[in-house]
């Protein structure tokens, strides 16, 4: 399994947006740059990612997982453009801020921290049970494999 980290604005899709549709997921959908989309189409059924507010709050506040493969992007009739879908799996007890992830020494390389802009990005074993630490997410860091 590998972990991911998915970024969206609250104001346009948010953390509670994605917990209303339920077990069904939502498309991952509007990504519009090509690394973000390579990283989809490596994400297999039952990764998992952290669900991240971007431009307001800047934080990680759940975790989701992919329940549906790569597929055309119900968006745009372009086929460069795919998209997987994802469900709400848990609700980060603590958001974690980006300017603290900043802080520690161990997350220095994460893409996050090197890379913010790209709004699908992998995540290491380490760097998840590093946040999922920091956030007070007591599952083992696989969760509900």
């Amino acid at each position: 399994m590998a972990y991911w980290l998915l970024k969206s604005e609250p104001d346009v899709f948010s953390f509670e947006m994605l917990k209303a549709k339920g077990q069904k997921g939502e498309e991952w959908s509007g990504v519009r740059n090509y690394q973000a989309r390579n990283n989809m189409r490596a994400m297999k059924i039952g990764d998992k990612g952290f669900f991240y507010h971007s431009n307001e709050g800047k934080d990680i506040v759940g975790v989701v997982e992919v329940c549906k493969l790569i597929h055309q992007d119900s968006t745009t009739k372009d086929e460069r453009w795919e998209c997987v879908d994802v469900r709400a799996v848990i609700d980060m007890p603590k958001p974690v801020p980006l300017d603290v992830i900043k802080t520690v020494k161990a997350l220095s390389k994460m893409v996050l921290v090197v890379n913010s802009r790209l709004s699908v990005q992998p995540v290491t074993a380490d760097e998840w049970r590093i946040i999922c630490d920091m956030g007070g997410l007591k599952l083992p860091p696989r969760l509900s494999e």
